[in-house]
């Protein structure tokens, strides 16, 4: 059977993290059957994984040239291999594809995340006829490596036995039908899959069989969501408001403002979404600095963090939540949001320090789907591209937002200086005080010295001790500056949206005084 995936791609690790990928050089039934059970368990829903015996490793690394499999040998191994997965418990086959690359054969395993999970299998093969009578235990996959689960994680796998990611489920209001033919033969031409011209002669059901987006007993088929979500020209109408909402806001007031929808498979929406923000929102500055050959290119918001950011709400968005994501722009920023916010492994504080790596992923599916279209990239990737992005833009640093009971998150996008409007690039350089224009750095020692001398305050207290009527952009901005150094910190980290949210010096915090 042929995979919906381009098997060069996977090899070279272009599409699929490396840590979900094993290379044997030969049959060796133990840990082979060890990683099968242990990509079937799929205890991150990171979305299973793939075996590719016939080509030998180091360090993870493929080596070429290509060893490959003896042709004499791959009936037999086909056979054991069946064999051995039968004595998983519960009953797990995985997808098997035999292929040539360089000349030499080669079998290539597919092992989605199993919806009966916890699976467990012999621990070894003393014997070439190994019975179901030996000990057989549950197995996780830890990085890159294949391991036997302990008390506490055998338990975890059994809290999550009837807890399959909302993207994997089978759709009980929908059929088959309802995928269409030419929408898999797109996907598939896309990713250049060996499947795409089976696809082209074969029925709706038996190619969405094949990719593993139909679920259910044999006398009623039906199709999962993420086939719905993929492969259907409306998910909005299984899914509500399964969509990106595009406002561009150039007034406070709301004159002017324009609204663009955006529908259809997430792929497309995507697609659309991004290709309109990047016509009609990103905007370029360009500057020749003399006596240098290139000249300098700014952008009021990089194309790759908006990318990412966008591309990211569309993966981890819970579709089960009848809410689109949207994206809000002003003059002063790019506000992407989506619900629900990030999961309980991730602290407030990794929030407010921009370090978000997430152990458990919501959508295993729409995850491999997007990045085998090179939409998004690998695992707990996405935030450091937007922090690189917006560096090399020259532009403020993002900034994350959630609430107490995570029920949204947005990333704010900060437009890059020298497109603000005057008025605020005007206060973004400088603070008056009577007469005297202050510096950032000057700021900065303003905040800190009326921080000593009053005690805790509030920003906008802050902004009030300097002179000012509310909490401006340039002040907000420097006591950012200062969290980043670690010279100011909230007194209430845990509660970032409280009313009664202060900032205290953190020497202060070090000696009690909190």
């Amino acid at each position: 059977m042929a995979l919906p995936i381009n098997v060069s791609d996977l090899i070279n690790r272009r599409v699929v993290e490396s840590a979900r990928i094993e290379y044997k050089g030969n049959w060796n039934p133990a840990p082979i059957l060890h990683s099968i059970c242990a990509f079937a368990n799929d205890i991150d829903n990171w979305g299973g994984g793939y075996i590719i015996i016939g080509i030998d490793e180091m360090d993870g690394i493929p080596q070429f040239p290509v060893r490959g499999l003896e042709k004499s040998s791959i009936d037999r191994i086909n056979k054991e291999l069946l064999q051995k997965c039968n004595l998983i418990e519960p009953r797990y086959i995985p997808v098997v594809e035999q292929t040539t690359i360089d000349g030499k054969e080669i079998i290539v395993l597919w092992i989605p995340g199993g919806d009966a999970r916890p699976y467990k299998c012999p621990v070894s093969f003393p014997t070439e006829k190994a019975t179901a009578k030996g000990e057989k235990a549950c197995y996780i996959r830890k990085m890159s490596n294949s391991i036997r689960a302990n008390q506490l994680e055998e338990k975890e796998l059994f809290m999550l036995a009837n807890n399959v990611p909302y993207d994997d489920r089978i759709n009980l209001h929908a059929n088959i039908a309802d995928m269409r033919s030419s929408l898999l033969s797109e996907f598939l031409y896309a990713v250049n899959s060996d499947l795409y011209q089976d696809s082209l002669i074969r029925s709706v059901e038996e190619v969405a069989n094949d990719m593993k987006l139909i679920g259910g007993p044999s006398e009623m088929k039906k199709p999962l969501n993420v086939g719905l979500m993929f492969f259907n020209e409306r998910p909005d109408n299984f899914f509500p408001y399964a969509r990106i909402e595009v406002v561009d806001k150039p007034d406070p007031t709301g004159e002017g403002m324009t609204e663009k929808i955006f529908t259809g498979p997430l792929d497309r929406q995507l697609r659309d979404a991004l290709s309109y923000i990047k016509n009609y929102i990103i905007k370029e500055k360009i500057t020749k600095i003399p006596g240098q050959a290139e000249a300098e290119r700014i952008y009021n918001i990089p194309y790759a963090a908006v990318e990412e950011a966008l591309s990211n709400a569309v993966y981890h968005k819970s579709y089960q939540i009848g809410e689109p994501i949207t994206v809000m722009i002003t003059p002063e920023k790019m506000e992407i949001t989506s619900l629900p916010g990030p999961d309980r492994t991730i602290t407030d504080e990794d929030i407010a320090n921009r370090h978000m790596v997430s152990r458990r992923y919501r959508n295993r599916r729409i995850g491999d789907f997007l990045k085998e279209l090179k939409l998004v990239e690998g695992r707990n990737t996405g935030i450091p591209t937007i922090l690189k992005a917006m560096k090399n833009n020259q532009s403020d640093l993002p900034e994350f937002k959630t609430d107490d009971d995570r029920s949204y998150f947005t990333i704010i996008l900060p437009v890059q200086k020298k497109f603000l409007p005057a008025s605020v690039q005007k206060e973004e350089q400088t603070i008056f005080t009577g007469s005297k224009r202050k510096t950032r750095a000057e700021i900065k020692k303003m905040i800190i010295d009326i921080l000593q001398r009053e005690g805790n305050l509030s920003s906008t207290e802050i902004a009030v001790a300097m002179g000012y009527k509310k909490l401006t952009a340039s002040v907000s901005h420097s006591i950012r500056e200062l969290m980043t150094a670690g010279q100011v910190v909230y007194s209430e980290p845990d509660k970032l949206h409280s009313r009664n949210q202060k900032i205290c010096l953190t020497e202060n915090l070090d000696q009690g005084r909190f």
